[in-house]
């Protein structure tokens, strides 16, 4: 099982690097001169209203949109082994239960770990052979969330990952999140809700891509 690099490691290991980042959609300018630089141990919060661009600069990221301009650089040729991501659907096979969904997905990560034990983590104990399409929008979102438990990733890239849980649910997440930064991931994610101090905010709006706490645009 691969695992992230300690946080030690964080000042000195830059994961990402973004230069003169630029996008279109529909003939409209979505973001332009994105620059950044994202390291070890950091975790970036992505903000702008619906329609900003944030989950396209995630496809960006993750490679799966290539209609840009620019350079977006990870650290290393074989980076998508070490990537986590979530997007903006949950991505649950609604035919299998949560349990079965979560052996599945560590199949395909070639990751262990307890998925019980996951599944516990993230509110759903009880509900492990309950079938996904049973379930409600949040116990959906919940159950791709409890990969967070299982996938010990260098980089996370989550999409709205707040999106339909509860209060609880925020704050297990908020301390999964800060808790694999301090392990020496990379997390981005967008949201309006910001993971705790010392996160780096970068913020869409009518073309421009703006820096607003911490790191460099």
């Amino acid at each position: 099982m691969s695992q992230p690099s300690t946080h030690s490691d964080a000042e000195t290991a830059p994961r990402l690097v973004l230069e003169q980042l630029s996008c279109e959609r529909d003939d409209r300018l979505l973001f332009s001169g994105l620059s950044l630089t994202a390291s070890a141990g950091e975790i970036w919060q992505i903000t702008g209203a619906n329609g900003a661009g944030k989950t396209t600069l995630l496809r960006i990221l993750v490679g799966l949109h290539g209609f840009y301009e620019g350079v977006c650089q990870w650290w290393q040729p074989q980076w998508q082994q070490e990537l986590l991501y979530l997007g903006h659907q949950p991505g649950v096979r609604e035919e299998l239960n949560p349990l079965e969904n979560l052996r599945y997905a560590c199949a395909l990560s070639g990751q262990g770990g307890d998925p019980m034990a996951a599944l516990a983590a993230v509110g759903l104990q009880g509900f492990e052979d309950v079938p996904a399409a049973h379930l409600s929008a949040g116990q959906k979102r919940r159950i791709a969330l409890a990969r967070l438990w299982l996938e010990h990733k260098a980089v996370w890239v989550l999409d709205e990952p707040y999106t339909a849980i509860d209060q609880d649910g925020v704050a297990a997440l908020d301390q999964q999140i800060q808790q694999a930064a301090q392990a020496g991931a990379l997390v981005i994610y967008t949201s309006h809700h910001q993971v705790g101090d010392g996160v780096r905010r970068l913020h869409l709006a009518h073309g421009q891509a703006e820096v607003t706490s911490g790191g460099l645009a």
